[in-house]
């Protein structure tokens, strides 16, 4: 009976935001703490710890270059605005390139940065540890090549379509994911690095573009550029492949009117470090959401969603934490970055190790999935199940990490919905929905998706913007 009850409320809630638009007024929810953003010259915004900006007004004048750098946690960028946003200029959170081959044997980690909220690139090979190279992180993570014949290209990241595979298709690119609504907010997956043999160093991987939402209570006008592109891959050398591409990121508009002639909207993918051996990045996904739209873009070829404007975020989520890994606790606000690892194991420390996690919303029982991504190497994971209450679970896995290099793990969770366990609403986007997903990741954030009956994902952002 809550099931019935759950469910027409939704459709209620549905039926009454159909009204006209023209009556309508969005609220982005900016308290205006950070004042007006108005450069005179390129500027370079470090991201806050939450990864909200809160502004009054944001002018970014023609000519001019604002870029947004990653905080600790890698979240997306969430500019919020209480006016006006007009961007005659460029903002950019972009994923960065791979670095290219060499020659003789480099033990640095060549795989691109990903934008805010995107996930980078994968380490190239240099035939020391594997010749095997690193995949692209993040859900659409492109593969990295190997030396089955010859040195493999690393395959390109994935997100709003897949990523090309590499070496003739040799080594797989990243799948797409995500949807059109772009909730949770969600960045674009690093490309593979490429393979190479013994005293050789090979491409590294290009970062996938970052993510970003405006939310402006007035009027937005773009006439200059968004861009959230895909990283280039590597190039090779002789003997050692080519990284792959990271996928274009994310652009979500929000206002109560959209406007503007010519501006431009960039969510490509990365070009391979090798044109016709290395896999370019997949696209990114456009977002665009306002009671009044008369914008006239350029996307890139990249079809765009389109709908009245919607809450930034949703109040409430399941939340899935790493807590500790062989005894060692992680931190609250981990990066996940091969460069700075989060925790180091003592020395003793022998194979497997158990993951602890935490999880809340979530149902005792479900079986949560950790995955260890090494730097360079095959990937691998381990289940285990969650025990205790719906308010507070945890669950612990064995796994295998590496001892000789540093890897990132993920731990991901998919459960049967509910409405007397709260599970929230019975439809998402005219499916009926069956289970929730949730994906403890870079940064520790939880992401969150409904699945549908047909097997279709439905992001729901997390809380607390």
């Amino acid at each position: 009976m809550r099931r019935l009850t759950r469910t027409c409320s939704v459709l209620a809630a549905l039926l009454a935001l159909g009204g006209p638009a023209a009556a309508q007024t969005f609220t982005s929810g900016s308290t205006g703490a950070d004042g007006a953003l108005a450069p005179a010259g390129d500027t370079t915004l470090a991201l806050p710890p939450a990864g909200v900006f809160h502004f009054t007004t944001v002018s970014i004048p023609a000519g001019v270059t604002v870029r947004v750098t990653r905080n600790g946690a890698n979240t997306p960028v969430t500019l919020l605005a209480s006016g006006h946003v007009t961007i005659a200029g460029t903002l950019d959170v972009s994923g960065a390139p791979g670095q290219p081959g060499a020659t003789g044997t480099s033990f640095a980690n060549t795989g691109g940065a990903g934008g805010p909220g995107g996930f980078d690139g994968g380490a190239g090979s240099n035939g020391v540890l594997t010749n095997v190279a690193g995949a692209g992180l993040g859900p659409g993570g492109g593969a990295g090549g190997g030396v089955p014949s010859f040195s493999a290209a690393g395959g390109g990241g994935g997100f709003g379509t897949a990523g090309a595979s590499g070496s003739g298709g040799s080594t797989a690119g990243g799948p797409a994911y995500g949807t059109p609504t772009l909730l949770p907010l969600i960045g674009g997956s690093g490309g593979g690095g490429g393979g190479a043999n013994l005293g050789l160093s090979s491409g590294g991987g290009g970062g996938g573009g970052g993510a970003l939402v405006i939310a402006a209570s007035g009027t937005l006008t773009l006439t200059g550029t968004i861009r959230a592109r895909g990283g280039a891959g590597g190039a090779p050398v002789t003997g050692a492949a080519a990284g792959a591409g990271g996928s274009g990121g994310a652009v979500r508009l929000i206002a109560t009117t959209l406007t503007g002639t010519g501006g431009t909207l960039d969510v490509a993918g990365g070009l391979a470090g090798q044109t016709g051996v290395g896999g370019a990045g997949g696209v990114g996904r456009i977002r665009l959401e306002a009671y009044s739209n008369t914008a006239g873009l350029n996307l890139g070829g990249v079809t765009p969603s389109v709908d009245l404007a919607s809450a930034v975020t949703l109040p409430t989520a399941p939340t899935l934490t790493i807590t500790a890994v062989a005894g060692v606790a992680a931190p609250a606000a981990p990066g996940a970055s091969y460069a700075t690892p989060d925790m180091v194991l003592p020395a003793t420390t022998t194979n497997p190790v158990a993951v602890a996690i935490a999880a809340a919303n979530i149902p005792p029982g479900t079986a949560v999935t950790v995955k260890v991504v090494p730097r360079v190497g095959t990937t691998s994971s381990a289940t285990g199940s969650l025990a205790g209450t719906l308010a507070a679970s945890t669950a612990t896995a064995s796994v295998t990490v590496p001892t000789t290099q540093p890897a990132v793990l993920t731990a991901t969770a998919t459960f049967v919905l509910t409405a007397a366990a709260g599970g929230g609403p019975v439809y998402a986007e005219g499916e009926d929905v069956t289970h929730v997903r949730v994906t403890a990741a870079r940064g520790g954030g939880a992401r969150v998706a409904y699945v549908t009956r047909s097997g279709r994902e439905v992001p729901i952002p997390a809380a607390g913007h």
